[in-house]
């Protein structure tokens, strides 16, 4: 009986299908990148470690490298890609190791396949599914405090049944807002897929409108 897959592999392959079916040139939310190009991204984030650096410090002589390697690889033949994609981390890469690949790239698995599915027209909301809840959970609780660490406003997350979570205090004179909705829903708000996510914000009416302006990153 075939193993089952780690979740990290599972989102892989799910993503490459995706893409696959919709072709090289459907949008994505992380415009202007096409598919093709966020999968370039994808890519070249695992095969590449010399543009690991322009990822990070973006708009820098690092950056304009990235863009570079990146722009090159998105030339390639665009099933090569999708087959890229799906093999994961090379086998010299620290993360072919599934503890890692789970710990380094799930999140962004998870974000890049939402890129891919919810800028299409009439897009449909995936099934439930107990690994991706957990996952996502895990990942905006740790990394939310980042996230919102220029929240103009105090920000608390709620996911029902799984729990609730302070990831900004108010500024001095400010409120909060609590963000309310599934896992999955709270990470892309809190990577800035604002319209995207679907999330309840309650507070007050201010403080709402200053949360959604802000602009966050994954």
């Amino acid at each position: 009986m075939d193993e089952p897959m780690h979740l990290a592999r599972r989102l892989r392959h799910t993503l490459s299908d995706t893409a696959r079916d919709l072709g090289p040139d459907a949008p994505t939310l992380c415009d202007p990148w096409s598919v093709r190009e966020l999968l370039a991204h994808l890519v070249v984030r695992e095969r590449r470690p010399d543009v690991l650096p322009g990822i990070l410090l973006g708009s820098t002589v690092f950056g304009r490298h990235t863009e570079r390697v990146q722009a090159a690889v998105a030339e390639q033949d665009f099933a090569q890609l999708v087959d890229r994609v799906r093999s994961g981390p090379p086998a010299w890469s620290p993360t072919s190791v599934p503890v890692l690949d789970e710990r380094v790239n799930t999140t962004e698995l998870l974000v890049h396949l939402e890129d891919v599915r919810r800028a299409q027209p009439g897009w449909a909301p995936a099934p439930a599914d107990d690994d991706v809840d957990a996952a996502a959970w895990t990942a905006v609780t740790a990394a939310g405090r980042l996230h919102y660490r220029s929240a103009p406003v105090g920000v608390v997350l709620v996911a029902p049944g799984r729990g609730r979570a302070l990831v900004r205090r108010p500024p001095t004179g400010r409120s909060s807002v609590v963000v309310t909705g599934a896992p999955l829903e709270l990470l892309l708000h809190a990577v800035g897929r604002t319209a995207a996510a679907h999330v309840q914000l309650d507070g007050e009416p201010q403080a709402v409108s200053a949360l959604t302006a802000q602009e966050r990153s994954v």
